[in-house]
């Protein structure tokens, strides 16, 4: 049986200055499911949670002195978020951009096997798009890249 309430290892959360549109952005732009949504007495967002395959992130405002959006700080981000596709990364891409996302960087193979792209939000949160193409093993990726590469899971 599906836990409703499973949460993955690892979940991040960004916040904005409008939470409420960042959640209406989100699903239509990159195509996030709402799996829980708390709203305050006052009406403002107390706490929400998107799905996206088997991953998580919370959404919700700068609720406190150390938090705020990136639109708080001049654009500038201190992480960005990764999400990998099973498919379809150019028409996600596209989907991204009909919403009004900034397209940081258009769909491109990678030398590691995988297609990304990087989209900002309205806030300037910074999105990034991967999807599997082709395998590569270490050996192929480095002499690709020329880099040296250390990865226990990557033959």
């Amino acid at each position: 049986m599906d836990d409703p309430f499973h949460r993955p290892s690892l979940t991040s959360a960004v916040f904005y200055r409008d939470p409420w549109a960042a959640l209406e952005w989100l699903e239509k732009a990159f195509g996030f499911e709402r799996s829980m949504v708390i709203t305050n007495p006052d009406g403002s967002l107390g706490h929400s949670e998107l799905r996206f395959g088997d991953g998580l992130i919370y959404v919700g405002s700068a609720w406190a002195d150390f938090i705020t959006s990136p639109a708080g700080v001049g654009g500038r981000n201190t992480q960005t978020i990764h999400i990998h596709l099973r498919q379809g990364i150019d028409a996600h891409c596209g989907r991204a951009r009909a919403a009004g996302a900034a397209i940081l960087q258009e769909p491109a193979d990678q030398f590691y096997g995988d297609r990304t792209y990087r989209a900002r939000d309205p806030e300037g949160h910074v999105w990034t798009f991967a999807q599997t193409v082709r395998r590569v093993s270490r050996a192929e990726a480095e002499q690709a890249s020329g880099l040296r590469i250390e990865a226990k899971e990557w033959p």
